[in-house]
């Protein structure tokens, strides 16, 4: 009965460290999204004031006439007969 006299080991640190970690990777990628997010609405906001300016010169360019369809004309061949 030696074996069972033994006391169980003190791993609280571990946990305490595991715990620690776990967070600290999650608080991490909490920001990353934050970041991306933030990224995200700038790209946004860049590309809707593009879409203005351009609406803005496409607006004072005049618009070209629409041209007539040009009617092909092609002269039919006679066939050969062999």
């Amino acid at each position: 009965m030696f074996f069972l006299q033994e006391a169980t080991p003190d791993t609280s640190g571990y946990m305490i460290a595991g715990y620690a970690v776990a967070f600290i990777v999650m608080g991490l990628y909490v920001f990353s999204l934050y970041l991306r997010n933030r990224n995200l609405q700038q790209d946004l906001t860049l590309l809707e004031e593009m879409e203005k300016s351009t609406a803005q010169v496409e607006a004072k360019q005049p618009k070209p006439k629409p041209q007539k369809p040009v009617k092909s004309v092609t002269k039919k061949r006679p066939q050969k007969q062999p």
